[in-house]
C-alpha cells in the first residue's frame, strides 16, 4: 500500500495477490467446524495449518529484506488479518509478527538478528507488555538487577503456550530495557494459564522471577521507549484489522439468518424491526474498514508520527464498537438459540469482549486522541 498525495488507498501487486491468497487459504482451512474443534485444544490451533502460514512466508511480511523478509511492511499484514479475523483463525500470527517489529525497530544487535531469522522460519514469539489487565498502565514494575537476573512478574501474555521467544519491557538501573528470553530459560511451573472468555485466544501469567540472562539478550539503547510505544500501536491496528474480519462474518452470520428463519409465514428479514439495525451493522463495518485502511495507507516501516498514531487510535475505537454492536445483535436476532454455546453468534460475542480490551478499548483510544488534538 503506497501513500500517495491524496492519502488514497492502492495495492501493489504483491499485496492484492496476498489480500486473495489469504482469503482462499482461510476459507479452506477455517470453516466453522475446524474452529470450534480447537477451542478446547492446549495451543488453539492446528500446527499444520501453522507450518502452512510459514511456507506461504506470511511471518516475514514485515520483516525487511536485509533480514530475510519479505519487506512488504505491516500494512501488507492488515488484509491478511482482517482474512484471518473473518475465518476465526487462532494463531500466534499476530503476537509474533509484532515481536519481530519490536526487535526490528529497537535496532538490537547480533542475538535479536539470530531470533528474527528464527521467526521466519515459523518460531512463535511474544511480547510480555502487561503487568496488570490494565492497557493504560504502562507503568514498569518488573527489574533486572546488576547481576542480569529478572525479578517479576508478567501478566495476560497472549499466545504463551505456542511461544518460544518472549520480550519483556523491564527497568535496569532506573532505565527501560528489554529482555529477550527464550522458552528453555522458563522454569516448569513458571506459567500460570487463563480461562479467556473468548476461547480462539491463549493468554497466560508468566513469573520471569530468577531467570538469569546474558548480556547479549538485553537491548537497551535510546530506541526502546519509542520502539515499544509504535509496536503498541502497530498492534491496536492489527486487532482493528482482526475485529473488522470478524464484524464481517458476524454480518453474514445474520443476514444468512434473516433470509433463512421465518415466523408467521413470512422471513424475518422482512421486518423493519430487524432491517434497520443489519444496515447499522454494514454502516459501521464500512466505517471500520475505511479507518484501517487509511492507517495501513499511510503507516510505513519509519517511526511512527502523529498522523499514523491518530489513524490507528480511530480504527481501534471504531472496529471495537463494531464487532461489539454486530455480536451482540446477531444473538439478540438468533432469539433464545443465539445463548446456547450451540449457536455460532457466540463465538462472536466472545471474540467481541476479548478484543475489545486488547491494546485498548474505544474509551481508551478516544481518550489518547484527546490527549493528541489538544496536546495534553
Amino acid at each position: 500500500m503506497n501513500k500517495t498525495s491524496s492519502n488514497s488507498l492502492s495495492l501493489t501487486e504483491e499485496q492484492a495477490m496476498l489480500l486473495e491468497a489469504s482469503r482462499e487459504f482461510c476459507r479452506k482451512k477455517s470453516t466453522i467446524e475446524d474452529v470450534r474443534r480447537q477451542l478446547d485444544t492446549v495451543l488453539g490451533y492446528d500446527l499444520n495449518v501453522w507450518n502452512e502460514m510459514v511456507d506461504l512466508g506470511w511471518l516475514s511480511i514485515a520483516i525487511p529484506e536485509h533480514l530475510s523478509g519479505s519487506g512488504l511492511g505491516v500494512n501488507g499484514l492488515v488484509p491478511l488479518i482482517e482474512n484471518m479475523g473473518r475465518a476465526m483463525l487462532g494463531t500466534p500470527l499476530v503476537s509474533t509478527v509484532l515481536a519481530a517489529q519490536l526487535l526490528i525497530r529497537a535496532d538490537a544487535g547480533e542475538y535479536s538478528e539470530r531470533l528474527l531469522q528464527k521467526i521466519v522460519e515459523g518460531t512463535p514469539a511474544t511480547i510480555a507488555f502487561l503487568e496488570n489487565s490494565d492497557w493504560g498502565d504502562t507503568k514498569i514494575r518488573c527489574e533486572i538487577g546488576s547481576d542480569l537476573t529478572i525479578q517479576g512478574t508478567k501478566d495476560f501474555v497472549d499466545d504463551t503456550m505456542a511461544a518460544q521467544i518472549f520480550i519483556l519491557p523491564l527497568i535496569k538501573n532506573g532505565e527501560l530495557v528489554l529482555a529477550l528470553v527464550e522458552r528453555q530459560q522458563l522454569s516448569d511451573n513458571a506459567i500460570f494459564p487463563h480461562v479467556l472468555i473468548d476461547q480462539t485466544k491463549r493468554s497466560a501469567r508468566i513469573d520471569f522471577s530468577g531467570i538469569k540472562i546474558e548480556s547479549s539478550q538485553i537491548i537497551e539503547n535510546g530506541r526502546v521507549e519509542k520502539s515499544l510505544s509504535d509496536v503498541r500501536i502497530i498492534g491496536a491496528l492489527l486487532v482493528a484489522a482482526e475485529q473488522a474480519g470478524s464484524s464481517a462474518a458476524c454480518l453474514d452470520l445474520v443476514v444468512d439468518y434473516l433470509n433463512t428463519r421465518k415466523q408467521f409465514g413470512n422471513l424475518i428479514g422482512s421486518y423493519q424491526a430487524l432491517k434497520h439495525p443489519t444496515v447499522d451493522m454494514l454502516t459501521m463495518l464500512d466505517a471500520s474498514r475505511s479507518f484501517i485502511y487509511h492507517a495501513a495507507t499511510i503507516i510505513s516501516d519509519a517511526p511512527i508520527q502523529k498522523d499514523v498514531r491518530v489513524a490507528c487510535h480511530m480504527a481501534k475505537a471504531q472496529s471495537t464498537n463494531t464487532l461489539t454492536f454486530t455480536a451482540d445483535r446477531a444473538v439478540q436476532f438468533h432469539g433464545g438459540m443465539g445463548f446456547t454455546y450451540a449457536c455460532d453468534a457466540q463465538l462472536y460475542i466472545r471474540r467481541a469482549q476479548w478484543s475489545q480490551q486488547q491494546y485498548g478499548d474505544a474509551e481508551y483510544h478516544r481518550s489518547a486522541l484527546a490527549g493528541i488534538f489538544f496536546d495534553k
